[in-house]
């Protein structure tokens, strides 16, 4: 017995030396770039605490070697796209390389295969590790351009083909719970606390019942998102594309009548919170509870959380669209586990503000109406966070009836109200007269008017880019004092012209800046002034791209590199105008024909550049070719900035 634990653990320990993990785990990426060339992106995902050497580095190069080529040519040399920097006196990369290698293809198909070597090191200690890649090649227009990733298996020289390691699905999930509690203070999720607590405290049975139906409707929302989700992703991995559900997606979060229809939902909410009615459940449902009281209430619950996903969905889209994108790119069960933690993150809030009514019966309330004066508030709150709703509609189809101004005309007047009412000055029905006010209203009533002084310099065009998420962009807005707005690109007269002709769509940059609104009028543009282009995946209901232009574009130092060194292009992805013939996109694998400029703006995004929410960044050659990788969301003004000029230093070495 003794020998053979001896034995299984000597066999134990050589399988956890062979099955070490690599330091740089490799992909690659095949994307089309001109008539019969491609471009095959290799990205090296680094260790924590490694750095890998340049291909021109004197003391231990990364190196591509044993390379054959069978139906291709080599078109360029290989060259890395993201920029190194100076590690204990060599050019080094930490955190991610990337090599690129541009091929043409003499034949309809080819292959390309080699050896990738690295040598990574940490605090002396150094560590030699080979990828070994055979790569089919098509035709530009077949290009499928799926990411396949393997791991290194360090100095055996032999790679092992797989998905992502076990730290990338657990950073994935990470990711996903901590977007799942940031939802929460969105405009679109943070109006349902008030309809959860409302809802609750009209529960009536033992804590018991209370907690059971609270638990039952964080569940609910758990199911709800994850169970359609792993459907659509089934599906999706059954068809073999993504086009269908994105389309369906983006009419959820975009188009006027489900934002309508949410809007008209807060509003009724709000008119109840005033007293004007009650909701309640339907009458079948309380003589169905009556009959099982195990059962009561569960339709009303089931409902409730259905309603919470659904307008919740135009804020949760941007994260629900990245997760989804992932399965069409080979990760099957990835998707679902993040899925699943994202929306528990997100389901718990709401959970344990249900569990929180019901046990506020174990309390005896004096006073009498603090709790309506709460509902009240509330629907201060619900009026003012509805209208993000008829916005979204009113931006994607330029109806010009919600415009900046007016938007916060109707804020300030809401807010103007409840801070009246905090200080007692307004009461609604069957509320008493409030004689005095305690300090904790005094403080509240404080608040919303120092918030109302706020608001009021944007009716002149102030900037409020705190609020930036949640307003109308400014170039909806009539009157702008000079001076008053946020800074703005300096432009000539000729860039001024050249922008208001390009622009046959109706449609603005933001912050003073010229630009084009299709693909093609970009990069037509981008040749003529022989500069990169920077392409803004973006959309009219998008929050994230309002407060990234408001915060981070607006700095003074990013607007002098936009507008001097690059050409740009905004595709909105949620436009509703019909596209001009000579503008309509086809679908290369289906030949679906995209007459809308939105829906072509989606389709050139996720096909060319495999994005699938907004906000994303994209630096682009005069001839299409991906400089740098994709940036997302991110507020950082100095990140961006070295991003865009990462981008310059690529274009600038081509």
């Amino acid at each position: 017995m003794k020998r053979f634990l001896l034995t299984l653990t000597t066999l134990l320990c050589a399988a956890l030396c062979f099955a070490q993990q690599s330091i740089v785990s490799w992909s690659y990426d095949v994307q089309p770039a001109d008539d019969n060339i491609v471009k095959v992106v290799f990205t090296g995902k680094i260790a924590i605490g490694y750095h890998t050497y340049t291909l021109a580095d004197d003391l231990a190069p990364t190196e591509v070697f044993d390379v054959v080529l069978e139906g291709a040519e080599e078109a360029s040399k290989l060259y890395e796209s993201l920029e190194s920097r100076l590690i204990e006196g060599h050019q080094a990369y930490e955190g991610k390389i990337q090599l690129v290698q541009e091929l043409k293809l003499t034949s309809g198909k080819g292959s390309y295969s080699g050896t990738i070597y690295t040598s990574s090191c940490k605090q002396g200690q150094c560590r030699s590790e080979y990828y070994d890649f055979n790569i089919e090649l098509s035709a530009p227009e077949a290009v499928a351009a799926p990411v396949q990733t393997v791991q290194n298996q360090g100095d055996s020289g032999q790679a092992s083909s797989g998905s992502n390691s076990g730290n990338s699905i657990w950073n994935l999930i990470l990711e996903a719970i901590l977007w799942g509690f940031a939802m929460l203070l969105t405009p679109c999720v943070f109006p349902m606390v008030p309809m959860t607590v409302s809802f609750f405290m009209k529960g009536s049975g033992t804590p018991a019942q209370g907690r059971f139906k609270a638990s039952m409707y964080g569940l609910f929302i758990v199911l709800l998102y994850t169970v359609p989700i792993s459907v659509i992703i089934l599906l999706t991995r059954l068809i073999g594309g993504d086009a269908v559900t994105a389309d369906i997606f983006n009419w959820l979060a975009t188009h006027w009548l489900p934002n309508i229809i949410f809007f008209l939902v807060f509003m009724a909410f709000a008119a109840s919170f005033f007293g004007a009615f009650e909701i309640t459940l339907p009458s079948k449902w309380t003589n169905a509870a009556d009959k099982n009281s195990d059962k009561k209430g569960l339709g009303g619950i089931f409902f409730l959380a259905l309603t919470l996903v659904l307008v919740s969905f135009s804020c949760t889209g941007p994260i629900v669209g990245t997760v989804l994108i992932k399965s069409t790119q080979g990760e099957f069960w990835a998707p679902m586990v993040t899925m699943l933690a994202f929306s528990v993150a997100f389901a718990l809030p709401f959970t344990l503000l249900a569990f929180f009514p019901s046990l506020l019966k174990k309390f005896k309330k004096s006073g009498g109406n603090w709790l309506s004066s709460v509902k009240v508030v509330l629907g201060f709150i619900e009026v003012a966070l509805g209208l993000k709703f008829l916005s979204t509609a009113d931006q994607t189809y330029h109806w010009g009836i919600l415009d900046r101004e007016v938007y916060l005309a109707i804020w300030i007047v809401v807010f103007s109200l409840m801070g009246f009412y905090l200080l007692g000055k307004i009461r609604f029905k069957d509320e008493e007269k409030v004689e005095h006010i305690g300090v904790t209203r005094l403080a509240l009533a404080i608040g919303v008017f120092s918030f109302v002084v706020y608001l009021i310099p944007g009716m002149w065009g102030a900037p409020l880019k705190a609020l930036s998420g949640y307003l109308p962009p400014i170039t909806t807005q009539d009157f702008v004092l000079s001076g008053g707005a946020a800074p703005t690109a300096t432009l000539t007269p000729s860039q001024s012209a050249e922008s208001s002709s390009a622009n046959r769509y109706g449609l603005e940059l933001p912050l003073g800046l010229s630009g084009y609104f299709t693909l093609d009028e970009g990069l037509e543009a981008a040749k003529k002034a022989g500069k990169p282009l920077f392409v803004d995946v973006t959309g009219h209901g998008c929050v994230n791209c309002r407060e990234m232009e408001a915060r981070v574009w607006s700095d003074p130092r990013v607007l002098k590199i936009l507008s001097e060194d690059y050409v740009i292009v905004a595709l909105y992805n949620d436009d509703k105008q019909k596209l001009d013939e000579k503008d309509y996109v086809t679908d290369a694998q289906s030949g679906k024909v995209y007459k809308d400029l939105g829906r072509a703006n989606s389709y050139l995004a996720r096909s060319l550049w495999g994005v699938n929410a907004q906000p994303n960044y994209i630096l682009l050659s005069p001839e299409g070719e991906q400089l740098v990788p994709v940036r997302g969301y991110d507020l950082s003004v100095d990140g961006f900035i070295a991003f865009l000029q990462s981008g310059l230093d690529a274009f600038s070495a081509r």
